[in-house]
């Protein structure tokens, strides 16, 4: 009798082509609008044909959606590890705040790629992915805040819904800035100043 057909190696193959493919992507989103690049561009970084692209992914929505996958994987991974760093829940959102803000200046290609999606008027399975990575998101921040809160260490009466809404609106507005200046060099001193300010805004008065 014949071994069976071991098919792990094949199956391994492909995840690291695919892998190659999201890695191509986010390197060329991090020089232009992700709107321009096209399965041609993906394969010529990475020196194979474009069929070889369409071997491992069906469409090139399918490529975007393993890209929004792997920004989920890798992004909540890191908020989560750094909001139990945190010696206080206000610490754990400080850390939170900049691991965010090490992600864009590690993988600038990231914001443009999500601010790209979130223009489209239709609701797109793509979109609905980002929706769903920034509520994981607003849940790793609802418990902070709500662990600061049984501790006593939020203003009376804060909208924490609010403060999560513009932790996450305060992280956006220094990226869209980094990325107008084209220029992510300052963007880490000038988080550091304003989680500073937002943890002051929010925090118990004594």
């Amino acid at each position: 009798m014949k071994p069976p057909i071991e098919a792990t190696p094949v199956r391994q193959s492909t995840e690291i082509r695919r892998a190659e493919i999201v890695a191509a992507v986010l390197r060329l989103a991090a020089t232009r609008s992700p709107a321009a690049i096209t399965t041609g561009d993906m394969a010529a970084e990475l020196g194979f044909s474009q069929g070889a692209v369409f071997r491992h992914f069906p469409a090139k929505d399918a490529i975007w959606m393993a890209v929004l996958d792997w920004v989920d994987a890798e992004l909540i991974a890191a908020l989560d590890a750094a909001a139990q760093q945190g010696a206080t829940p206000l610490e754990g959102l400080e850390r939170v705040f900049m691991a965010h803000i090490r992600f864009v200046v590690a993988s600038p290609g990231v914001p443009r790629i999500i601010f790209h999606e979130l223009q489209h008027p239709d609701d797109t399975p793509l979109k609905q992915r980002v929706r769903a990575l920034l509520g994981r998101y607003r849940q790793i921040l609802a418990r902070l805040l709500d662990a600061a809160a049984d501790r006593g260490l939020l203003l009376a009466g804060l909208d924490r819904q609010a403060a999560a809404t513009l932790f996450i609106g305060t992280i956006q507005g220094l990226v869209m800035q980094s990325m107008l200046a084209a220029d992510a060099s300052a963007i880490e001193d000038d988080a550091r100043r304003v989680v500073a300010l937002y943890l002051h805004a929010i925090g118990e008065k004594s």
